[in-house]
């Protein structure tokens, strides 16, 4: 069979799914996506971690649920179709199905994914001449074992709210760097509303210096089995001091009490960051990719 003879017999098997929102938001339905998102954690922690916080029905999610059922009306697919793309799926029918539905999305601006799963819906999104670029190429990284032989510092702590205002900086600058698109000028408001309910459910650490930020780590998704790290970040000019592997390396040996493993996405071309996370007791896990849409 060839590629576009495949394509067109997913596209087929997609048309007999269905796709519905996940509106209700009722316990049995959240609790049958949760057993859905269970099977495979490491990819699944950021929707399961929405959930888990926000249920399936909240502004906080910035998007909607969806599931997408077979005949029998048993699940193949989740998705959160909104700002950000994300998704799971069992078949590559389902992902069909998705790609469709985001092309009614106008909101949508970034999909996020394993590579395959990605090239598939990248496929299907753009056979009406939708147009997308590639973003970037990640690696997912799993830390399963905490790294015990460095020392402890003791000034690596939660954030606080006097902290708000250093840590929206930071994160808008790192966001502008990788998309281009600066929050603080598009929605400095909602941005700093995520940043602060981040901080006062105490996901967010720090290690600060006279009121200079030193690094930084947020769990944006929070779970028994895995927990996902995003926005880790060293001062540039205190680079090449040891701050990065040692509160890192602190901060795993706390979270590993509490859950399986921890889990963060890496550009595949940043070498100096792999480094890190390797020494720190990371392994790749599997490779990503970010679509931009446009």
């Amino acid at each position: 069979m060839t590629t576009s003879d495949e394509a067109r017999a997913v596209e087929a098997s997609s048309a007999l799914l269905q796709t519905q929102s996940l509106d209700d938001g009722g316990e049995e339905q959240k609790r049958e996506v949760l057993q859905f998102l269970a099977a495979r954690p490491p990819h699944t922690v950021f929707l399961s971690g929405l959930v888990r916080d926000n249920g399936l029905m909240n502004p906080a999610n910035r998007g909607k649920f969806y599931a997408c059922r077979n005949a029998a009306g048993n699940l193949e697919g989740v998705a959160l179709i909104g700002h950000t793309v994300i998704f799971e799926t069992r078949h590559k029918s389902a992902i069909a199905a998705f790609a469709r539905l985001t092309q009614d999305y106008p909101q949508a601006h970034v999909v996020i994914g394993e590579r395959e799963k990605i090239d598939l819906f990248s496929r299907y999104y753009g056979a009406n001449g939708r147009r997308m670029r590639l973003l970037q190429r990640e690696l997912l990284f799993e830390q399963r074992r905490a790294l015990e032989a460095l020392e402890f510092n003791p000034n690596l702590r939660p954030a606080m709210l006097d902290d708000l205002k250093s840590i929206a900086l930071v994160n808008a600058a790192m966001i502008t760097e990788k998309s281009g698109i600066d929050p603080l000028q598009v929605d400095a408001a909602g941005f700093r509303e995520r940043l602060q309910r981040r901080i006062e459910r105490g996901r967010i650490w720090v290690l600060t210096e006279n009121r200079r930020l030193i690094f930084k780590a947020e769990s944006i998704a929070d779970t028994s089995q895995v927990i996902y790290l995003e926005g880790v970040y060293v001062n540039p000019n205190e680079r090449g001091k040891g701050h990065g592997l040692r509160c890192l390396s602190q901060l795993g040996r706390n979270l590993l009490e509490r859950t399986n493993s921890i889990c963060l996405l890496v550009d595949e071309e940043n070498r100096s960051a792999l480094n890190l996370y390797r020494r720190a007791n990371y392994e790749m896990h599997s490779a990503y990719s970010t679509l931009y849409l446009h």
